[in-house]
């Protein structure tokens, strides 16, 4: 599914982890894998990848939205319909999650001090998938692993790079954690379900936004940047 430039990165990983004879491959250079994940991104590979998968969502959506009653489909926020790379780039891909972010595009930027200034652009084949299945009468749902204490900003950020009127904006409750975000997230699908809806499709880019059941089919979109348990 996912094209050349997502199966380099995953090969520069695999040969590096590869072991032969009882000697070790030669440790791919960290610097080099950095510099890889800027071109993946910089060159288009990385968003012709993503539109691959939400083409793929795209097609059932529009199908199944009429064979089910209250059809839903639920969308995670970071790297699936907002993108940090900012942030990402400017701590050299480090996961720094508090302090300031007045310094880009040099860093250190906090995560949350980033996402507080509702800067975030669009990731565009989602925001697509997003209008399709509005146009077919879907309800969406967002589940962010975000807390409460960035609703508004998450809420402007989505209204300026054009997601509107969506059904609900889930958040987890500020200051609580999960071991994965599938404890999060699972039960949040399972409320949508008790509520009437069918959930058609869930979209994220972390395995832990999928795993967990409560959507007939799941689609996970690239992130060789981060990974989230």
């Amino acid at each position: 599914m996912f094209k050349n430039g997502l199966l380099l990165i995953f090969t520069l990983f695999m040969v590096a982890a590869c072991a032969t004879d009882n000697q070790h491959a030669p440790l791919t250079n960290l610097s080099d894998i950095k510099n890889h994940l800027i071109e993946y991104k910089n060159s288009g590979a990385y968003e012709s990848d993503i539109k691959a998968v939400t083409h793929e969502a795209r097609l059932y959506i529009e199908i199944q939205a009429h064979q089910v009653p209250r059809p839903a489909l639920v969308l995670d926020i970071d790297e699936t319909s907002l993108s940090n790379w900012p942030a990402l780039q400017a701590n050299d891909f480090g996961w720094i999650t508090e302090g300031p972010c007045k310094n880009l595009p040099q860093g250190p930027c906090g995560f949350k001090a980033w996402q507080a200034l509702s800067k975030d652009e669009a990731i565009a084949p989602t925001l697509g998938l997003f209008k399709a299945a509005k146009a077919h009468g879907v309800a969406i749902f967002f589940i962010t692993g975000r807390d409460e204490s960035l609703r508004k900003a998450t809420e402007k950020n989505l209204h300026d790079v054009g997601y509107d009127s969506w059904q609900e904006l889930i958040m987890r409750p500020k200051g609580t954690t999960t071991p994965s975000a599938t404890d999060y997230k699972t039960p949040a699908r399972a409320k949508i379900e008790a509520e009437g809806y069918t959930i058609i499709a869930n979209v994220g880019d972390q395995p832990s936004d999928l795993a967990g059941g409560h959507a007939e089919r799941t689609y996970l979109v690239p992130d060789p940047f981060y990974r989230i348990p």
